[in-house]
């Protein structure tokens, strides 16, 4: 015997017209809808529409064109169970983001993701995050912030497929690289062999965190100097101390690959004062005033990116200690003033 919703979903397998968006009150319903594909019930438009009462088969319909359109929901039609199943069983749409303001926030977070646009993760990234917020389109003005919340461009290396793709894949099953490499003091390229421990980004640039087989050491390549990328066979363990920030110290300074800790006493004058008071620099930084400015003392085993910062202040910073630092200080300030005369 048919019952009177066969007939209304006998044309389930047909396209319907998908909604451009949905409004903030149909997200439950959307939930509902999820919850009763992925139970494996096989249920069609009439047993929703009749769960959830007060709404028409069209309106569930065009709920699941949109799921199906803006939210990449693998949802299948089951002729033979005359109803929707999850042709990917473990799928189900985000549970988490049902408020307006966490469905903000993700919203805002795409802007961050410009800072990854030269990489193949963007464009995946970006697409997900656009399925997850897709709701918000239907309220007005919810996209205001796309042009007031701006993350400014830094200068940045692209990275292609072939370079991204191995090195993720290294990463994942633990596969030593080989790769030929342009170091900073190279004339040329030479053949690496790696065991890849972390992906760092910094400023725009990724880099390769590892174990260098060759200088039997940890060593930090830059991805945009890296060509002829290949996965061996070879497969290595993760020591107990693989991870980048342990070995940092906790600086704030950006991707340095030091490993002798100093204790570093700096001090700023005029507008500097300022620009330092507003960054956290170290976990354990101590800042304090001075009649003309202030003395920030810290740990970091970064002291090639603690000279840098240094001298990137000009005549706003002068080092104190250690005398390794203030002898590099000196050393440059003399090298400027030859290339000045």
């Amino acid at each position: 015997m048919i019952d009177q919703y066969d007939i209304l979903n006998s044309m389930e397998n047909e396209k319907k017209p998908a909604r451009a968006s949905i409004p903030k009150s149909g997200l439950a319903r959307l939930y509902f809808i999820d919850q009763q594909i992925a139970s494996g019930k096989f249920p069609n438009t009439g047993y929703l529409a009749k769960k959830w009462e007060g709404i028409s088969v069209s309106t569930i319909s065009r709920d699941i064109e949109f799921m199906k359109d803006r939210l990449n929901a693998p949802i299948e039609y089951d002729a033979l169970h005359r109803g929707y199943y999850y042709s990917e069983p473990h799928y189900r749409i985000p549970m988490g983001f049902s408020s307006a303001d966490e469905l903000l926030a993700l919203g805002m977070a795409k802007n961050i993701l410009t800072l990854y646009k030269e990489t193949p993760i963007y464009d995946a990234a970006h697409h997900l995050l656009d399925s997850i917020i897709a709701p918000l389109a239907a309220e007005s003005n919810s996209d205001w912030y796309e042009n007031r919340i701006v993350v400014p461009q830094v200068p940045s290396a692209p990275i292609p497929p072939e370079v991204w793709s191995p090195v993720t894949a290294a990463l994942r099953e633990n596969r030593v690289l080989t790769f030929d490499y342009q170091g900073a003091y190279d004339e040329g390229y030479k053949n690496r062999r790696v065991r890849p421990y972390q992906l760092l980004f910094d400023t725009g640039i990724w880099y390769l965190y590892g174990f260098s087989e060759e200088r039997k050491g940890i060593r930090i390549f830059s991805l945009r100097r890296m060509k002829n990328i290949a996965l061996t066979e070879g497969h290595f363990s993760l020591p107990k101390d693989f991870d980048y920030r342990a070995g940092s110290g906790g600086s704030h300074f950006g991707v340095f690959a030091g490993q002798k800790k100093h204790r570093f006493k700096i001090a700023f004058y005029d507008y500097s004062v300022t620009w330092v008071n507003d960054r956290q620099w170290e976990d354990d930084q101590k800042i304090t005033k001075t009649g003309d400015g202030i003395i920030i003392t810290f740990t970091s085993t970064q002291f090639e990116k603690v000279l840098e910062w240094v001298l990137s202040r000009g005549c706003t910073a002068r080092p104190l200690e250690p005398e390794l630092l203030v002898n590099a200080w000196q050393s440059n300030i003399e090298e400027m003033r030859k290339m000045a005369v």
